[in-house]
């Protein structure tokens, strides 16, 4: 199977496949819809999803200079309330002042492209670039569990690969670039992560590999992952033999819907680097 020459690489997608290759094929070439519930209670996972985009909102709108005060105005939930109060009440400390929220960051990936939707960059030109992802689940995950994840590589990768397009023409040096989770729920204890050249090098070795690969994949070469664990929150676990039963809410680690595939982009506002 050949991937469509358009294919847009995300965090989201690339999770996927590490996770399982059939959920990859699935979600991302088949584009299959499958009414199964990921999560129970499912109502309550679906009150906090809107939740957490409420909140993403009204960030995105105080970052671009609305008054906090007219926007608290507007919150009529409790807890969307809290987690407010917590964002104001406990800034990421020593964020450069230059601010660009909900910015999305596209750079060449072999044949590919790699995108990615970043919460907030903060930058001061020429020293420093941080990336900020607000985070609204229950219990933060663990710092390996972060560092595991895609999204911490491919977000300082992108910031790298095209920190061009917001300096002057002037790339950050990876030493220049961070990355932070803050949790609404654990607002005084983000989780930092630097960067360095080593990384970096690594970072854009594993993805050319991993994009290599899925585009030298046959249909039959899409497997199902070993690791049940990656079923239990997973809407094709019926359509897999993987069971019926959603998962426990929780026991959800990461239960933002960070994919890129949830948010509708318009390429012409898309910041990138050339081939």
């Amino acid at each position: 199977m050949t991937l469509p020459k358009q294919f847009r690489f995300s965090q989201a997608s690339l999770q996927d496949f590490q996770d399982c290759r059939r959920r990859f094929q699935l979600r991302y070439l088949e584009k299959l819809s499958w009414p199964a519930v990921e999560t129970e209670p499912a109502l309550e996972h679906e009150e906090q999803m809107k939740l957490g985009a409420q909140f993403h909102r009204l960030v995105h709108q105080h970052q671009l200079g609305i008054d906090a005060g007219l926007l608290q105005a507007s919150i009529r939930n409790a807890d969307l309330l809290r987690w407010w109060e917590n964002y104001l009440d406990n800034p990421i400390p020593g964020l450069p002042s230059q601010r660009l929220p909900e910015h999305v960051l596209s750079v060449p990936l072999g044949e590919y492209r790699l995108i990615a939707k970043l919460d907030l960059i903060a930058y001061q030109p020429g020293e420093r670039l941080v990336v900020v992802d607000w985070k609204t689940s229950r219990k933060a995950p663990g710092r390996q569990q972060l560092s595991d994840r895609l999204q911490t590589l491919v977000y300082r990768y992108v910031a790298v690969e095209a920190g061009a397009h917001i300096n002057g023409g002037q790339p950050f040096e990876p030493e220049q670039v961070s990355f932070v989770y803050w949790f609404a729920n654990e607002p005084d204890s983000p989780i930092i992560f630097d960067y360095s050249a080593q990384e970096h090098a690594a970072a854009r070795e594993k993805l050319l590999h991993q994009a290599s690969t899925i585009a030298a994949l046959e249909v039959a070469d899409f497997f199902l992952t070993e690791n049940e664990q990656h079923c239990r929150f997973c809407g094709y676990r019926s359509l897999c033999g993987r069971g019926v039963t959603a998962g426990d809410l929780s026991e959800l680690e990461f239960p933002e819907a960070d994919s890129l595939e949830d948010f509708d982009l318009d390429l012409e506002q898309v910041g990138e680097i050339a081939f």
